[in-house]
């Protein structure tokens, strides 16, 4: 079966007609004719009814359609690969990551790294945490960094972190003459809050209906950076994640633990049987020394009491992928 045909079928069927298909193709309309009538000859399959000589695609034809997208894709990457090796070679390290270490975070770790010498291309995405697993799958990156709450099947992975919620404060806010924010304090006041169905947002749900209160929301968002932005603006207050804190110090935002553990996770990941590449490694050790760095950093604006509330928790070294 000849892939030129199996590209000219793709062509009409996702430009509508074989007209259409001959000008994107640079080929004779009956020339686009010729290659359907062949593909069904050779794939004994009905591909197109064709009533007053009008091509209408059968169901067979839009099953096989599905499979065809799905390998044009596969070529998609290989080209995007191709390009990249051209443009950059073989050294090119991809990351891809998820917003709440993403935006903020990452950019520090590879700060710190370009300023111990360590020097690479670096091509960096910042996407939901699913979109980085989905890459990591097709091997897309060398390194995932993602929220714990999504599937780990079909690729390597190791713990990086956990890290726990903080209030997010206006300047001059009532709550920031508290050393430790409570679930009842935080009930009292306009609330801006991750959506519903995010995992953390459900976790926090749960500690307010274990004390028997509920949150005022106001608005819902996505990211913890929307949060921040949300708060800056002095629209409510927020439970945020306190490695997108460290972003928002600069901003006037004040910052207090919250008494209750409400835990972030996040997960490196890359792909199942390839091993971590050297800067890979360099990287995951500098991300460690990093979230130290900021966390004691974050710690020093808050009051000496808040030092009894754990802001992170690393897993052990010995638990890292070797």
């Amino acid at each position: 079966m000849l892939s030129r045909d199996i590209e000219i079928f793709r062509t009409v069927m996702t430009s509508g007609s074989a007209t259409r298909a001959a000008k994107v193709l640079g080929l004779s309309q009956p020339a686009v004719s010729m290659a359907l009538r062949r593909l069904e000859e050779r794939a004994g399959l009905e591909l197109f009814q064709r009533p007053g000589g009008k091509l209408q695609p059968t169901q067979q034809a839009q099953a096989l359609l599905a499979e065809v997208q799905r390998h044009f894709v596969g070529m998609d990457v290989i080209e995007q690969r191709i390009r990249s090796l051209k443009q950059f070679g073989a050294g090119r390290v991809r990351i891809a990551a998820f917003p709440g270490l993403g935006t903020g975070f990452v950019p520090r770790v590879l700060a710190d790294l370009a300023a111990a010498g360590t020097r690479s291309m670096v091509s960096l995405q910042v996407m939901g945490s699913q979109d980085v697993r989905s890459q990591v799958l097709r091997d897309e990156v060398e390194l995932g960094i993602a929220a714990q709450d999504i599937s780990t099947a079909g690729v390597e992975h190791a713990l990086f972190a956990h890290y726990f919620g903080v209030v997010a404060l206006p300047p001059g806010h009532p709550l920031a003459r508290s050393s430790v924010v409570t679930p009842k304090q935080l009930a009292r006041h306009p609330f801006v809050a991750l959506h519903p169905d995010d995992a953390v947002s459900q976790r926090l749900d749960a500690i307010l209906h274990a004390h028997g209160l509920q949150l005022q929301t106001v608005v819902e968002t996505s990211y913890t950076f929307s949060l921040c932005e949300l708060v800056r603006n002095r629209i409510g207050v927020a439970l945020v994640n306190p490695v997108t804190a460290v972003d928002y110090l600069d901003a006037g935002l004040v910052f207090r633990p919250f008494s209750e553990r409400l835990e972030f996770t996040a997960l490196t990941m890359w792909p199942a049987g390839r091993p971590l590449s050297p800067f890979a490694r360099q990287m995951l050790g500098a991300m460690r020394a990093r979230l130290q760095a900021d966390m004691d950093g974050l710690r020093a604006t808050m009051p000496p009491a808040a030092g009894k509330v754990a802001l992170h928790q690393f897993q052990p070294l010995a638990a890292s992928p070797a």
